[in-house]
């Protein structure tokens, strides 16, 4: 994980003008590293909503690996590590409430 100073330091405001926040600065990371730049709005998305240990052990996964598609094989570790699961219960009871 880089540190806000390193974040800071690398930081050039004429290129990245529109990265302020640190989990995009994450998610740009995550996709240079994937080697998918075309979705980087997508590894932003889940730099903010996924907890940060989750992500970097599917990116420490992928890494190791000599995968020809590194952007799949990331969402699919995610999916492995339960990154995209929700309760089941609390949605059923929404449901019932509404009814």
């Amino acid at each position: 994980m880089q540190s806000i100073r390193d974040v800071l330091k690398n930081f050039d405001p004429l290129r990245d003008k529109y990265v302020s926040r640190e989990y995009q600065s994450f998610g740009v990371y995550l996709a240079k590293k994937l080697s998918d730049e075309r979705r980087k709005s997508l590894y932003i998305k889940l730099s903010k909503t996924i907890p940060r240990p989750v992500l970097e052990e599917a990116l420490r996964f992928v890494s190791d690996s000599n995968a020809r598609r590194k952007g799949a094989l990331f969402m699919w570790k995610l999916k492995e590590l339960g990154a995209f699961t929700r309760n089941v219960k609390s949605q059923k009871s929404n449901l019932k409430s509404e009814s």
